[in-house]
């Protein structure tokens, strides 16, 4: 087991990261039997850190986190710890109810993760009281920083915003809502040294509309599998050339969204068949996600190839 750094260091990792690159979140691989592939898995991480990103987050929703056992999460968080090497933070994810968050928090700690993102908690509805609880519960029973996830039925306010701020080890919020009403008051109710990033379903889609709130940094479910697009993505968006930016918005990103959206589970399962076709050892997703049709694989591929195109990238 490694010894983390405290809050206030990883937080600063994290955000010297975030101004540097995008936020990876890495496919989880399986064999074609459903079995975990760490041989497969190892490679694809190594081919996300060698695309420069921000940090890395292994075994969240992209990585299929809410298919794993104890014994696979522990396998996927010590190979990305193993891999990126202290070279940038690794953020594992945790989630359930607070109790088995824990044991999952337990594990990616001996595994030596930097931080961890608490997912939302499964099934039911909560009021506020409830939600500050949740992170109550895990910020007491693990030295980890924690990154909250708001998304689906997780939705804070601000007072309980101010309220997990105030525990020592929450260092940081990810928005998948979208609302930029309620995000803009988050933000303002928050400590200035709290961590705030875009994790919107293909986060680039609303990039620009996060940074006018504060919120430049954001996740990028494009980099695990076309990293040439996601970087020159965001190199442009950091630099104000807003020709590219359009250019890769109307002719990759607004397209895919609307490949996403034909069919439940295709942020993930669409994402993990772009990177198979790009070649990397994923195998298929699994249950309840299933993976792409034909028809959809093809408009995939073209798109894929259109889309690397633009930034002078081939398939």
């Amino acid at each position: 087991m490694t010894v983390s750094a405290g809050p206030v260091a990883v937080a600063q990792r994290l955000r010297d990261g975030m101004a540097g690159g995008v936020l990876s979140f890495p496919l989880t691989s399986f064999r074609d039997d459903g079995t975990l592939d760490p041989d497969g898995y190892r490679a694809h991480v190594a081919e996300r850190l060698a695309a420069a990103p921000g940090a890395v987050f292994p075994a969240c929703g992209t990585g299929e986190f809410f298919s794993l056992d104890e014994d696979e999460y522990r396998q996927v968080v010590t190979i990305t710890v193993e891999e990126a090497a202290g070279r940038v933070p690794v953020v594992a994810g945790t989630g359930y109810g607070w109790a088995q968050a824990v044991r999952f928090a337990r594990i990616a700690e001996d595994a030596g993760a930097d931080a961890l993102l608490v997912l939302p908690h499964y099934l039911v509805a909560a009021p506020q009281d409830g939600l500050v609880a949740q992170l109550e519960q895990i910020a007491a029973r693990t030295p980890l920083p924690l990154i909250a996830y708001q998304r689906g039925q997780v939705a804070f306010t601000a007072d309980s915003l101010r309220r997990i701020a105030a525990l020592p080890n929450v260092i940081g919020l990810k928005d998948g809502h979208s609302d930029l009403d309620r995000l803009q008051r988050l933000t303002l109710a928050a400590p200035e040294d709290f961590l705030f990033f875009n994790g919107a379903s293909t986060a680039e889609i609303q990039a620009r509309a996060y940074a006018t709130v504060g919120v430049p940094a954001y996740s990028s479910a494009v980099h695990a599998f076309a990293p040439e697009i996601a970087g020159a993505f965001f190199t442009a968006l950091r630099d104000d050339d807003h020709g590219t930016v359009d250019k890769l918005l109307r002719d990759f990103y607004v397209p895919l969204v609307e490949l996403r959206d034909r069919v439940p589970g295709y942020a993930v399962s669409l994402v993990k068949a772009a990177a198979r076709i790009r070649g990397h050892r994923l195998g298929p997703v699994r249950a309840p996600l299933t993976d792409p049709s034909a028809a959809d694989l093809a408009a995939l591929t073209a798109l894929l190839t259109a889309g690397l195109d633009l930034v002078g990238a081939t398939l």
